[in-house]
Parts: C-alpha cells; structure tokens; sequence
C-alpha cells in the first residue's frame, strides 16, 4: 500500500502541474485565434507583451497592482473555501476605503497611530458590512449571493450620496474632481523608490502577511480545520460538534475584513484621497483571480501577478493599434480555460486513482488466495 500512495502521491503532482499548463496553451490558442480574427499577427502581439511586461517600469507596476489584486482574491477565497460566494468584495472594500479615507483626513495624529488607526478602520468598515450578509444567510437562509450583490448597490450608492461638496467631500482645487479631504502626509504608508522604474507600494509586504496568517489559520489551526470541514459538509461538521452557523457568520466576517484591506494600497500609497474615481471592479478581478489561483495563497498570488501583466501589456497593445477589447477577451479565456482544464484533471486523476486502486487489491486478493491454495 505504501508503494501504491508513493505512486498515487506522484500522479496528484503531475497532474497539478499539467492543469495549469493545459489552461495556459488552451488560452494561448484560443486567443490567438481571436487576434487573427481582428485581422493582427498573434506572434508579433505575444512577442510584443513578453518584452514589454519584463521592463523595470512594469515590473513595478505589475507588483503595484498584484498587492490589491491579492488582497482581493484572499478575501473572496475565504469565502470559497466555506462554499460561500461573497459577491460582495467590491462593495466592501469601496465603503471601507471611503470611511477609512475621510477618518484619515480627519486626523491629525502621528503616523504611527494614524496608518493602523485607518487599516483598522477600513477592516471593521468591511467586516460590518459583510456581516449583513452573514446575519441574513444563518438566521433567515438568505443566499449570500443575493443579499452581497444588493449590499453591491447600497453601499454604491452610500458613497455616491456622502461624496459629495458639503457632506463629506470637497472639490479638488481645479474644481473638475470631489474627493475626501486628502490625509497629511504624516499618514502616507512607505514607498520603495526604486528610480526611474517608479516607486513600489509598501503595501505589498502587509498583503505577503496576509498571504502567510490565511495559510497558517486555515491549514495549520483547528478553526481553519473547522472552517474546511464546514465548506465540504456542514453535515458531517454539524455531528463532530461544529457550529456551522458560527462558522459561516465568521468567514464573513473574516472576508469582509481582509476586503477592507483592498483599497488601503491605493489609498495610502497612491491617491491619499477617496475620489469619484477611486478603482472599481476589483472585487469581481478577485474572484477570478481566487478561481485561477485554486484557493491557494501561492496560486493566487500567481494569478494576481499573471492579471497585473496582462493589464500592463494589453494597455500596450493598444497604442501599437490591437483592439483594446483584447484585455477582457483574454482574461475571460484564461478563467474559462482553468476553471475546464482543472474539471477535466481532476476527473481523469480520480478515474486512474480508482483503477489503481481496485488494481493494487485485485493483486493482494489473488495473492491471499494463492496463499491459501498452496496451505
């Protein structure tokens, strides 16, 4: 048997590492095809992306945008992982990243209290939200899903009502843009300023912790246990004593607070204000990004980098005349491709896993029977 789980543990391998592969050249190709659609040289386009997206420029770009890319797939695979779908990640961030935005504006304390003082703030914001959705699903069997796309549109248009001149909001000095009052500079998060490929957010380290705790906590703990056995069956979690309506109020809560973190980048590295222009959509980029990434914290840190580059070099593409269309194509046939070459690998591993099975004891059934036999 131990030979047979050497032989099982080595097929598990392969076949993780030829899932990906597989997506990737299905995606390769399908998106070649697309571009010869549009009339363009594939070869020329992938070329052109490989060696603009290893500029140092975009390098550091590329990891900008993987730190709130990450934040994002973090707090929907939390979710995933108890089989919850919180649609909600974007409305959570931006209403935390609002509210932490005009207390930073607001204070007037040293930075050392002011920067945790604002991530706090931005992490209950987004916690409290989502505990909306939390409350409703275990007490009334409210789908999250439903009640996390509505809280999508409140908390839109709790923003659109605040941000405005004379509530909690002012117009920039050119007059053109409303913003939140900006945070001193006492309360701006550490750069790296790498020269003239531009400054790295140092935000980027707080998202590699976050990667770490969410590893840690949900395969090295009993809560993260607990919190798997409730995403595969809340039946069984229910008989080894779990409080499963526990665990889903806290996986929200958890979810939520990890999405209060996915504007704190942009927020105290970049713009230092909550602006109509804020970033959007980011919640819905994380849960391709959690999709690609298989759950993983290494996986979607893998994901977050892959769509950090092609942003950077689809943009590109399009000032040396491709479609800009091309982005959302390719990001879709990506998603597409994983989430069908992981279904398609997963089966035929556990059909061979099966047949070497039923082999390995076929085997030691003959062999007790010739034992047998020959007494």
């Amino acid at each position: 048997m131990n030979k047979l789980t050497q032989r099982i543990d080595k097929e598990r391998l392969l076949l993780g590492i030829a899932a990906p592969l597989l997506a990737l050249v299905a995606a390769l190709v399908v998106t070649a095809l697309v571009i010869l659609a549009t009339g363009k040289n594939p070869g020329a386009a992938f070329s052109e992306m490989g060696s603009y997206g290893v500029a140092s420029d975009s390098q550091v770009y590329i990891l900008n945008k993987a730190t709130t890319y990450y934040l994002a797939g973090v707090a929907v695979a939390i979710g995933f992982r108890m089989n919850l779908f919180n649609i909600g990640v974007d409305g959570q961030y931006r209403l935390a990243a609002f509210i932490a935005a005009v207390l930073g504006g607001a204070l007037t304390a040293p930075g050392w209290i002011a920067i945790p003082l604002i991530i706090l703030c931005a992490m209950a914001t987004g916690a409290l939200w989502a505990a909306i959705a939390g409350f409703l699903k275990v007490t009334r069997g409210v789908s999250e899903v439903i009640s996390t796309i509505m809280l999508n549109a409140i908390a839109t248009s709790i923003i659109a009502y605040l941000l405005q001149p004379g509530k909690l909001a002012e117009l920039d000095a050119a007059g053109t843009t409303v913003l939140t009052h900006p945070l001193p500079k006492s309360s701006y998060f550490f750069s790296i300023d790498t020269g003239p490929a531009g400054v790295l957010w140092g935000f980027l380290f707080v998202a590699v912790i976050v990667g770490i705790a969410y590893w840690f906590v949900l395969g090295r703990t009993r809560f993260g246990f607990d919190l798997r056995t409730v995403g595969q069956s809340e039946t069984a979690a229910a008989a080894s004593g779990v409080g499963v309506k526990k665990m889903v109020a806290t996986s929200m809560l958890i979810s939520g607070a990890v999405a209060g973190l996915i504007g704190m980048p942009t927020l105290l590295n970049d713009s230092h204000t909550f602006s109509n222009d804020f970033p959007t959509g980011i919640g819905f980029t994380g849960i391709a990004i959690a999709l690609l990434g298989r759950n993983h914290p290494i996986g979607i840190a893998l994901g977050a980098l892959l769509w950090g580059f092609l942003e950077r070099t689809t943009n590109h593409l399009e000032f040396e005349g491709y479609d800009k269309e091309i982005l959302g194509v390719i990001q879709g046939v990506i998603v597409l491709c994983v989430v069908i070459a992981y279904e398609v690998v997963r089966r035929y591993g556990l059909k061979r896993q099966q047949q070497r099975v039923g082999a390995e004891l076929a085997a030691q059934a003959a062999a007790t029977t010739k034992k047998q036999e020959v007494a």
